[in-house]
C-alpha cells in the first residue's frame, strides 16, 4: 500500500513529466545513466559498432532467443522497462478504474504531450496522442474540407488503409485521385520530386506523401516535395508511420501541414499508440473524426475524443521516449543503417539476388527488400521461417515483389550472420 501511495503521489506531483524510467524502474534508470555516460563520449563511428552498448540494448528486450524477428517494420517489441511500466500502470488502474484512470493517470497526458513535442521539435498544441498512423491520417483525410473535382495526388505504393480512405472520399464526395506509380528503387531525390510535380494541376489541393514506403524502405524527400507543393498552394500530408524515431529529423523540417505516425513501430512504445501532428494554424480547417463539442475548433485535443482508452498504454509511451533518448535519434539512425548494410553487402553480389530499396544511403535506412530469382516472395519467407526460424514478411504489392527484412536496435550482427547464411543457401 505504501509503495502504491508513493507511486501515485510521485506521478500526480510530476504530472507524468518526470523521468518515466526513474519513476517506474530505478535500477534500470541507474544502469541506463551509466551506459549513456560512456556511450555519449564515443565518436559516432565507434558508437555505431560498439558491441558492449548494443549488447546492453539487446538485453533490455525480452525477444525470443530462438525465433529471429526481422519484421520490426510491422510492429516492434517494447523494451522490458516499457512493458513493466505498462503492466504497473494497468494494475493501478484496476484497483479503482474510474478514479485512477481519470483523476490520476489522465493528469499525465499534458506532460506526455510536451515530451512527445520535444522529441518531434514542435509545439505541444500541435500534437494529438492517439492509437496509430491510420487513425491520425484518417482524421485528416476525412476531416479536410474538399469538394467535388478537387484533386489529390498520391501513389500506388502508399499504405492500403490510406489508399482506401482516399477512395472512400472519392466515392462519397467526388474528389479526384491522381495516381503516381513509382518505379522503385529510385536513387535520386530530384527524380522523385519531378514525378510529384508533374502530377500537380491548378485543381490539386492535397499531396499525400509516404515518408518511408513500408513495402521496400524507399525514403521520399518530403521537404522538397512540400516546397514545390506550397509554391502552388497545395497542402501536404505526410504518412510517417515508418520514419519517426527511425531516422533523425524534427517534424517542422519536413514542412508538411499534416503528419501522423505509429509509436509502436520505431519508438518501441506500447502496441496501439500513435501521434498526430497538425500545424497550429491548420487545426481549425480539419473536422474532428469522432464527436466533439467543437469539431471545427482550434484545439488539437478535439482529435482525442476517443471515449475510454488504455491510460496505462498511453502513459508508458513516456518510458519509450526515455529509452529512445538514451540511444539518441542520430545514433539510432546510424546503427539501423549499419545493420541493413551489414547483411545486404554480404549477399548483394550473388547472381540470383536483387534488392528493391535504394543503394543511396540518404534514401533508405533499416528496411531492405530482397528478391531471389526463381522463387516467389512467399516461398522465400516460408523457407526462412521453416528452415532457419527467421521471421520476415513476403511483399507482393503493385511493382514491389520480395521479402522485407527489418532489423531493430536489439538486432545483433550475429543475428544477421544467421540471415546471411540462410540467404546464401537459398540463392546458391
Amino acid at each position: 500500500m505504501a509503495s502504491r501511495r508513493n507511486f501515485l503521489r510521485n506521478l500526480a506531483a510530476a504530472g507524468g513529466g518526470a523521468s518515466f524510467l526513474g519513476l517506474t524502474s530505478p535500477a534500470f534508470a541507474k544502469e541506463a545513466e551509466k551506459q549513456y555516460k560512456r556511450w555519449s563520449q564515443l565518436h559516432p563511428g565507434q558508437a555505431m559498432t560498439d558491441d558492449d552498448f548494443w549488447g546492453w540494448v539487446k538485453e533490455s528486450f525480452t525477444v525470443s532467443s530462438s525465433l529471429l524477428n526481422l519484421n520490426n517494420g510491422g510492429v516492434s517489441p517494447q523494451p522490458k522497462v516499457v512493458q513493466d511500466a505498462h503492466i504497473r500502470f494497468y494494475q493501478f488502474c484496476n484497483e479503482a478504474p474510474s478514479y485512477y484512470m481519470w483523476q490520476i493517470l489522465d493528469q499525465g497526458r499534458e506532460p506526455l504531450r510536451a515530451k512527445l513535442a520535444d522529441l518531434a521539435g514542435c509545439l505541444p498544441d500541435e500534437i494529438a496522442i492517439n492509437r496509430n498512423s491510420t487513425e491520425g491520417l484518417n482524421s485528416v483525410i476525412f476531416g479536410l474540407n474538399l469538394k467535388p473535382g478537387d484533386e489529390v495526388v498520391l501513389t500506388r505504393q502508399d499504405y492500403p488503409n490510406m489508399i482506401n480512405a482516399w477512395k472512400q472520399r472519392e466515392k462519397r464526395d467526388g474528389v479526384k485521385l491522381v495516381w503516381l506509380n513509382l518505379q522503385v528503387p529510385i536513387e535520386k531525390e530530384d527524380e522523385i520530386v519531378s514525378q510529384f510535380v508533374s502530377a500537380f494541376t491548378p485543381r490539386t489541393k492535397i499531396v499525400h506523401v509516404t515518408h518511408i514506403i513500408n513495402w521496400c524502405g524507399q525514403l521520399l524527400p518530403v521537404k522538397k516535395i512540400a516546397a514545390e507543393a506550397h509554391k502552388r498552394g497545395i497542402e501536404v500530408i505526410c504518412d510517417a508511420a515508418h520514419s519517426f524515431a527511425h531516422i533523425d529529423y524534427k517534424i517542422p523540417y519536413l514542412e508538411c501541414d499534416y503528419f501522423a505516425t505509429s509509436l509502436h513501430k520505431w519508438l518501441c512504445a506500447p502496441f496501439g499508440s500513435g501521434m498526430l501532428y497538425i500545424k497550429k494554424e491548420k487545426i481549425k480547417n480539419v473536422w474532428a473524426l469522432l464527436s466533439n463539442n467543437e469539431p471545427d475548433g482550434q484545439d488539437i485535443r478535439k482529435f482525442e475524443s476517443l471515449g475510454t482508452r488504455s491510460f496505462a498504454s498511453e502513459m508508458a509511451i513516456g518510458n519509450a521516449v526515455d529509452f529512445h533518448n538514451i540511444i539518441g535519434s542520430k545514433r539510432k539512425e546510424e546503427r539501423l543503417r549499419y545493420l541493413k548494410d551489414y547483411w545486404v553487402n554480404q549477399v548483394k553480389d550473388m547472381p540470383k539476388v536483387s534488392f528493391n530499396q535504394p543503394r543511396n544511403p540518404s534514401l533508405s535506412c533499416a528496411i531492405a527488400n530482397i528478391a531471389i530469382r526463381g522463387m516467389k516472395p512467399q516461398e522465400v519467407s516460408a523457407e526462412l521461417f521453416n528452415k532457419h526460424r527467421i521471421h520476415a514478411v513476403a511483399i507482393d504489392w503493385e511493382n514491389i515483389h520480395g521479402v522485407r527484412v527489418t532489423p531493430h536496435v536489439y538486432t545483433s550482427t550475429k543475428d544477421l550472420d544467421r540471415l546471411v547464411t540462410a540467404i546464401r543457401e537459398l540463392a546458391a
